[in-house]
């Protein structure tokens, strides 16, 4: 076994033998499904600490050839499948940190220090079947091919790094792309590639060199949405060992949406909880939000509203194809949005095409980008969020009217404020501070009427739930009769106890006094 060349099973060993581990081992049924197939070509893109590297050193320690894994998956889901015994230890497997080889290479071209360091393995167990003037890692792996009719698997982390890291150097990154290209591309000896990073294959103009590899991004993960992070029921099962709130893990940590997981969860936030018992920014702490803050100051129209509705609780529709998957060629605000997708700050549905903010703990990552940029007026509403949730709770319908004006007079610097979706956010925001202890819930806009808000509470907090309902140039009566004649309570279900109805009339001919505000409470039944 060596380093590059068939790597063994222990890095999956010490996966394994961790405090925490999720069976993530049905991946290789989808891996072997596309064996010698068009689709042997596999980009799957994630942010990072979403068990991109454990993946890998767990298949590295199924094909591998020259060690008995067969121990190591007793017990998980991969050894129920047909293919198991077929496929188990039965290939050469080169294993590729590019990371590691950006940073040893220092002065030298990346590929060529590679190659010489690749080369040196494959010498040790194949070097009589390719003279030492073979200096070309594809042209020694075709003799090796076609003296033995072995094939190759390809294990490739952190495909990316190079343009992540050297973003301006486009000469360096196409010629990384085209020796990735020649290795790999209609290469017989290559039975599958599976290559993983945070960003997916670059583009150049509206085409990628690496054309035959099939992508698996966050804007959609298709087959391999189970395996991109842990799912509700992984979750539950987590929880319940290690006594921990469903509800609140839920609230912090999930939040990720794909076409048939709509719940999929930031696997190491969650396994951080587990292990400390605290609610905390675990996935954030390991990157400033510098990181964050760099993008959403990036000057293209509209993005700036954008990334304050989202701020606010809403959705915003996305135009990912645009987006060259690199971190230097932004042209439009969707661009930056799609980046923000990729790099794990916004969640996507793939089926209405909207971007958002996951959960709490991205949402704090936010408003601490936010707070050391140029966003005075936003940080003033968060601010003054608090006190307006106080107010509402204590039914001072008079001090929930002049939060309003207050918020409504800073947001309308950025939002068009007579807009639906607008004033719907300029009350997320206003509310902001509630999210410590409630879920937000939207429901579709009604006739003249805007979406009711709903804030959910979470089971341990004892608060009352509060159902919001926008109006415009109308009054509060009618906002509070609409809520009543509604059926909102399927957004309740299960809950029982204090319900605060708040009525929210804004009137656009006011001069003053822009909002009024009725508070009516009820009490509900389950």
């Amino acid at each position: 076994m060596g380093i590059y060349l068939n790597p063994g099973n222990k890095g999956f060993w010490q996966s394994i033998r961790s405090e925490i581990y999720v069976d993530k081992t049905g991946l290789i049924s989808q891996t072997n499904r596309y064996l010698n197939t068009e689709q042997q070509f596999i980009c799957v893109s994630r942010p990072r600490r979403f068990g991109k590297s454990m993946a890998l050193k767990m298949l590295a320690a199924y094909y591998s050839r020259g060690c008995d894994s067969a121990e190591l998956f007793h017990g998980f889901q991969i050894e129920k499948d047909e293919t198991f015994r077929e496929h188990l230890n039965r290939y050469d497997v080169i294993f590729l940190n590019m990371q590691q080889f950006l940073i040893r290479a220092k002065n030298q071209e990346v590929t060529e220090y590679l190659e010489r360091a690749v080369l040196e393995e494959l010498r040790e167990s194949y070097g009589e079947l390719f003279s030492r003037q073979i200096t070309g890692l594809a042209e020694a792996l075709e003799k090796i091919y076609v003296k033995t009719d072995k094939q190759f698997i390809f294990l490739i982390d952190e495909w990316d790094c190079v343009m992540r890291e050297k973003q301006e150097a486009e000469a360096l990154q196409k010629q990384y792309l085209d020796f990735l290209r020649s290795l790999l591309k209609d290469q017989p000896y290559v039975a599958l590639a599976y290559m993983t990073g945070i960003l997916p294959v670059k583009k150049y103009g509206q085409h990628s060199a690496l054309n035959m590899f099939w992508e698996y991004s966050m804007t959609d993960q298709y087959a391999f949405e189970e395996y991109t992070g842990f799912t509700e029921n992984e979750v539950r099962e987590l929880c319940g060992r290690y006594g921990m709130d469903f509800e609140k893990v839920s609230d912090w940590y999930d939040g990720y949406r794909f076409r048939q997981f709509r719940h999929v969860y930031n696997p190491r936030s969650v396994v951080a909880a587990m292990k400390s018992r605290v609610f905390s920014n675990y996935w954030t702490s390991t990157e400033t939000y510098e990181a964050l803050k760099i993008y959403i100051d990036m000057d293209f129209d509209g993005l700036k509203a954008d990334i304050v509705q989202l701020l606010g609780g809403e959705r915003v529709k996305v135009n990912t194809l645009s987006f060259q998957n690199d971190m230097h060629n932004f042209r439009t605000k969707d661009d930056i949005l799609t980046l923000l997708i990729h790099i794990g700050y916004l969640g996507y549905d793939a089926e209405v095409k909207e971007a958002f903010i996951p959960n709490k703990e991205i949402t704090g990552e936010f408003e601490n980008a936010m707070s050391v940029s140029g966003w005075p007026e936003v940080m003033r509403i968060l601010k003054a969020s608090e006190k307006l949730l106080e107010d509402t709770l204590d039914g001072d319908e008079e001090s929930v009217a002049r939060g309003l004006d207050k918020a409504h007079t800073e947001a309308a610097s950025i939002l068009t404020y007579n807009d639906e979706n607008s004033l719907a956010c300029a009350i997320g925001l206003a509310y902001y501070s509630a999210r410590k202890d409630y879920r937000l819930i939207r429901e579709m806009p009604s006739g003249k009427g805007f979406a009711d808000v709903i804030f959910l509470p979470l089971s341990s907090v004892g608060k009352p739930a509060i159902v919001v309902e926008l109006k415009y140039d109308s009054t509060v009566d009618a906002a509070i009769r609409q809520i009543k004649d509604r059926h909102y309570s399927q957004a309740l279900e299960g809950y029982a106890g204090e319900i605060l109805l708040v009525g929210i009339n804004y009137n656009r001919e006011s001069k003053n006094k822009l909002h009024s505000c009725l508070i009516e409470k009820i009490e509900k039944t389950v």
